[in-house]
This record gives C-alpha cells, structure tokens and sequence, in this order.
C-alpha cells in the first residue's frame, strides 16, 4: 500500500483529495495540518488509522516533519497547506509569509534529506507536489490566457507568498535534484468549502436572507475549477507528470464575479421557492473594491491535456448546481462552521 503524506488535508482542496484517496482504499494517508481557522475535521472521512491519520502541526516545524517521513516512508508528498485568503494577506501579510514561504522552505529542506538516504526504487518513485495557484501570474486583460510560461507578477500579499514557495520548489529541484512537480489552478469551487469564499458565501447569505455584497462593478473574471476536477488532475500529475514541470489546471470557465452571484441567486430561487426574502437578486448590494485586486484571470490547461489527458468533466451550470445543493443538504456541517464548534474540538487529535 503506497503511503502518502498530505499537508494541509483538512483544508478545502485537500480534504477533498484524502476522500478521494481513502474511497479508492490502496493508499494510506498522512495528514499534516496546522487546523488553523480554515482546516476543518468535519470535512475529512471517518477516523481509521489504517487509512488515515491526521497529524496536527505546521509544515515549519523541522523536528515534527522530519519524524514523520522517517516513520512512515512516504513516497510522495502533495503540498496543500498555505495561507489562501486574499483579504486576509491585506490584513496580515506576515502570516503567509511565515506559511507559505518559511513554512514551505523548511519541509523542502527536511525532504532533501529525506530523498537523499533513500535507494532503488523508493528512490526513483518519490514525488513532491506543490499545489499552487494561477495568482501568482498577476492579472490579464481582456484576451489571452495564462500558460506555464508567463512571468509571475503578483498582485497580492497572498499571490506573492505563493509565487516564492513555487520559486524555491523549483530552485530545490535544480540545485539539489529533489523530483518535484508544481501546479498552478484556478478557483476552486464545491462542496466542504470554508464560507469566506464566494460562491459558499454567497450561497449561504442568499439562503438566510443577507446581503450579497461585490467588490467593485463585479465585472472581475475568473476561471472556475470544480474541486474533483482539480484533485483528478492532481492524480494526473503526481502518476505521470514530468519531473520538474508545471502544470497549469483550469476548469475552461470564466465568468465575472457579478454574474457567478446572479446564477447562484437563480438557483437558490429555482431549489427554495418558498424564501420570504426572494428573489435573492434584491439581496445584491455593491462595496468598495479591495486593493490590488486584479481583474481578469484565466488558464491556458493544454499542457495537461495533451500530455496527461485531463479535462474537467463539470461546467460551471453543472458544477454550481452540485454546490448549492450540497450547501442547502449539509445544514450540520454549515452549522457548525457558523458556530464555531468545528473548532472546538480538536484535543486528541494528535498522532
């Protein structure tokens, strides 16, 4: 059985990777997360050691992740933990500095050593896959689209922290020869996902009836990945990708801010006829744009096509439908996200 040690699991992306992973029973998952106020225990499979442990601790922490890759031998490691709020990094830039930058650089530097006791096949079969994100490219215009040959330019505190952590993963890879593979997604979207973001929040104020608000004219674009699309392609890249490589993953969907809070209304609407505040459109109200927020993304993802034969199998319609019915069927764990017990309960959670 192949023993995978996942950083950040209990956040959005990654939990979603460890269900996949558990529901296919041939690997056993170590789950490393600092459960931090978006790492969420709810959103990860029933506890079994056999499977899945959840470790509780910080990537930066050199003397815990160096006891957990000698062991459990892992032979691969998928790299989701960071800081991921925007508006948060504008609050507090030096938290994602210490995470996603000093964080990200001493595990690379605990699994250098690692990589270099081991021998034969163990050897040849390591990975280390960074999950990274389409900001750190900074912002397009109208036209074109984001390849794996654009030269960053963030925009963000956020944007930039992720940019240095791709940079020292890949000067890992050239100066020691450590075998990594980066990917740079765009905006994830489905169910588990923490209510800051905004399509859960917009879903969750259209349900109880609160406003909707958009930064600026809410014509900024983004493209939209349903997030079993994203953690297929994940799979892709850590069994057949290119050691070295980047691999840009998009969900082929852009649409701007103001029409995303449109059809979620829409949908909200069509599955909750009976709100007293509806229709949620009345619910749209229109805030102050936050700094350096850029306008247009979008991803160019033919390189993982052509190569490993990805493409996501949700459009945007399908995809938000699937997500505003999970929202509307999971009241428990809304609940407790919105009370603050999912967090309450993390002693013994150690491993």
């Amino acid at each position: 059985m192949q023993t995978l040690l996942v950083t950040g699991g209990a956040g959005f992306i990654g939990s979603c990777f460890i269900r996949r992973a558990i529901s296919r029973s041939d690997v056993r998952i170590i789950n490393l997360d600092k459960l931090t106020y978006a790492g969420n225990p709810d959103s990860l499979p029933p506890a079994d050691i056999t499977l899945h442990q959840l470790v509780v601790g910080d990537i930066g922490d050199a003397a815990l992740v160096r006891q957990l890759l000698d062991t459990h031998q892992p032979t691969a490691i998928i790299n989701f933990a960071a800081e991921s709020h925007v508006d948060r990094s504008i609050d507090g830039p030096l938290t994602f500095v210490e995470t996603n930058v000093q964080g990200t650089c001493r595990m690379l530097e605990e699994v250098r050593h690692y990589y270099a006791k081991l021998n034969g096949p163990a050897k040849d079969d390591f990975r280390f896959l960074h999950v990274s994100t389409d900001e750190v490219y900074g912002s397009l215009g109208d036209a074109g689209l984001f390849t794996e040959e654009t030269p960053y330019a963030p925009n963000s505190p956020y944007s930039a922290s992720k940019a240095a952590s791709d940079h020292f993963v890949r000067a890992y890879h050239h100066t020691y020869g450590l075998p990594t593979l980066i990917t740079n997604c765009s905006n994830n979207y489905g169910a588990y996902q923490f209510p800051e973001k905004l399509i859960p929040l917009m879903i969750l104020n259209a349900i109880e009836g609160k406003p909707l608000p958009v930064y600026g004219d809410g014509l900024n674009v983004r493209d939209w990945l349903f997030v079993e699309d994203h953690c297929a392609a994940i799979e892709r890249v850590l069994a057949g990708g290119r050691i070295g490589e980047c691999y840009n993953i998009g969900g082929l969907n852009e649409q701007t801010n103001l029409s995303i809070v449109h059809m979620i209304c829409a949908t909200v609407d069509r599955l909750r006829p009976n709100v007293a505040h509806g229709p949620c459109e009345r619910l749209i109200t229109y805030v102050k744009d936050r700094p350096g927020h850029d306008r247009r993304y979008a991803i160019d993802a033919s390189k993982i096509a052509d190569e490993l034969g990805w493409n996501p199998q949700q459009d945007f319609q399908s995809g938000l439908e699937l997500t505003v019915r999970w929202y509307l069927d999971n009241p428990t764990w809304v609940a407790r996200i919105q009370s603050g017990k999912y967090r309450g309960e993390r002693l013994g959670l150690g491993g």
